[in-house]
């Protein structure tokens, strides 16, 4: 909820006034997936965010069957090592959803290999900067809003992935 401060103008002599809620633990949480036809010309972009909770498992697990209901393919997961990946929940997914649905880890540590990385940075350190919400409903509708402009928009999808180290597919066909 507090903003992170970046430069910005100011009138000489004036330094600007960010105003911010002090002693809460509001908060807002996001889960990002990339998904990649199989043809490998479009990308795509799906994300929930739950406001003042985390994913844990459990929630992840749902956002993962909603994946698999929105996106009639075979799906391959990548996914960091997270404790919010593991769990009996994520488990029985993997078994309910087989052979449809494979994970896949990444090595430990290794953030530079996540497309969503540049996603979340983008999201934060660009569009949030600055931004001191009153409130965390208020926080989840900006952030809401912010990532629904690019859901769809292929020229910013392919230059979060391009920003990983991770090398887009090339087309089965």
């Amino acid at each position: 909820m507090a903003p992170l401060v970046k430069r910005t103008w100011a009138w000489r002599g004036r330094r600007p006034k960010l105003f911010q809620k002090g002693k809460h633990r509001e908060k807002v949480s996001l889960a990002l997936a990339f998904w990649l036809s199989p043809r490998r010309d479009r990308l795509g972009l799906m994300f929930q965010t739950l406001v003042n909770e985390y994913f844990n498992n459990e929630k992840v697990a749902l956002f993962l069957e909603a994946l698999l209901r929105d996106i009639p393919n075979r799906l391959i997961i990548l996914w960091d090592r997270g404790n919010m990946h593991k769990g009996d929940s994520i488990r029985a997914q993997v078994e309910r959803f087989r052979p449809r649905l494979s994970l896949e880890l990444l090595p430990p540590w290794a953030p530079m290999l996540d497309p969503a990385e540049p996603v979340f940075s983008w999201l934060k350190y660009g569009r949030l900067s600055n931004y001191a919400p009153s409130n965390a409903p208020e926080l989840n509708r900006t952030v809401v809003k912010e990532l629904k402009a690019i859901e769809n928009d292929q020229e910013a999808l392919r230059n979060f992935w391009h920003a990983s180290d991770l090398p887009l597919p090339k087309p089965l066909i």
